[in-house]
């Protein structure tokens, strides 16, 4: 295909493999796994849509350089000589994020400071004017990666995070990173072919993302910006087509997604998100005790769940999560129950030996993913039955 270009996309850890397979689904070529990223290639229109559509990336980058960098006046000259103006126009702010691994420089603030004084000088030398630098907010982003030696140049066509999604106007005091509940979601093997549950459903993260994957609703579909809609080369007409057929995708969804909380605040949150969401006809947000009430559905569902670690949430943990295993146990057979925590002791205390465990990390804390399989009958009587 003509007008390929190599990419990345930036995830977070564990989940390479994952974004590598939304990838190639949705068309990439010369897929390639990293640490924390996944490189691709594609086309214009494929990068639109993989910020669109793309579940657990964070980033998605467009190397337009990369170079040797022994001093400042490699970094100084490499950065002039790239056409500045003919990438965005001079009325648009911009920033600098810089990342090194290098003995070149001390600091990265050095690098972000010799970047922005390269492009300012190449405007002014060209236009007679400069742009405005903005940490906040810019309308163009720029990355600086430096490891050893090999600088490379990237424009950021994100802007803003992408788990920043656009639908979660309310958060509760430990809201999970959308990204990193789709993730989790993708890794439990969700895949939209029977009963969602979430007991503790806090601001309804889950809720929303385990819709959206069941429907193959893009991600973003609610965001309403990038950062590459600031280029002087952004196409809106090729983005509104990709959009379109992003959404001729869409699939319908026969099962039940059902949130519990017994907060009455997390509920209201809950059904705010959803409903700026526009997934209120999927979701069922209910103000109930996932202790003290009855298995939601009939038959086969599948479970994922952030229960208080004790980092912001102070609760008797011993107690907590025993009571987590005893009503799995009591009330939750045929159920496939996954959750999160970074509270490794406490797992100890749940009484149910999982199926798997997957390390994961929940913003700076390392945490564990855990499956509890929960029979019908007992796990003996399951094996009788398929033998």
């Amino acid at each position: 295909m003509s007008g390929n270009f190599k990419m990345m996309a930036k995830t977070l850890y564990g989940f390479e493999p994952i974004l590598a397979k939304e990838l190639r689904n949705l068309g990439a070529g010369n897929v390639e796994e990293g640490v924390r990223n996944v490189t691709f290639e594609g086309d214009m229109g494929f990068m639109y849509k993989a910020n669109l559509c793309l579940r657990t990336a964070l980033k998605v980058f467009k190397p337009i350089k990369t170079f040797r960098v022994f001093n400042e006046k490699d970094l100084y000259r490499n950065i002039y000589e790239l056409d500045w103006p003919s990438i965005f126009d001079i009325g648009k702010t911009f920033a600098i994020d810089s990342i090194a691994n290098t003995p070149v420089f001390d600091n990265t603030m050095f690098i972000s400071l010799k970047t922005k004084d390269a492009i300012v000088d190449k405007f002014r030398d060209i236009m007679q004017d400069r742009p405005n630098v903005k940490t906040q907010d810019p309308d163009i982003r720029i990355n600086i990666h430096i490891y050893k030696n090999i600088c490379t140049v990237s424009l950021d066509s994100s802007g803003s995070s992408l788990h920043q999604r656009g639908y979660r106007i309310s958060t509760n005091i430990a809201p999970i990173n959308e990204v990193l509940a789709a993730g989790l979601l993708l890794q439990s093997g969700w895949d939209g072919q029977t009963d969602f549950f979430d007991p503790m459903c806090g601001s309804g993260t889950f809720l929303i993302e385990a819709t959206m994957i069941a429907c193959n609703i893009p991600a973003n579909i609610n965001r309403e910006s990038y950062a590459f809609m600031n280029w002087k080369d952004y196409d809106a007409d090729l983005h509104d087509k990709i959009v379109d057929a992003s959404l001729k995708k869409v699939r319908e969804f026969h099962h039940k997604i059902i949130g519990y909380d017994k907060a009455p605040s997390a509920v209201r949150k809950t059904q705010e998100n959803v409903d700026h969401a526009n997934l209120t006809e999927y979701i069922s947000v209910n103000r109930k005790d996932f202790f003290r009430e009855d298995k939601p559905t009939e038959g086969k569902l599948h479970m994922v769940f952030n229960p208080p670690y004790g980092e912001r949430l102070p609760i008797e943990m011993e107690i907590f999560y025993g009571k987590i295993g005893d009503t799995l146990k009591q009330v939750y057979a045929g159920t496939e129950a996954w959750l999160i925590t970074s509270n490794m002791e406490a797992l100890k205390h749940v009484g149910l030996k999982p199926s798997r465990k997957i390390k994961t990390f929940n913003g700076k804390l390392e945490a564990r993913l855990v499956k509890y399989e929960i029979y019908e009958g007992s796990k003996k009587a399951k094996k009788q039955k398929i033998d």
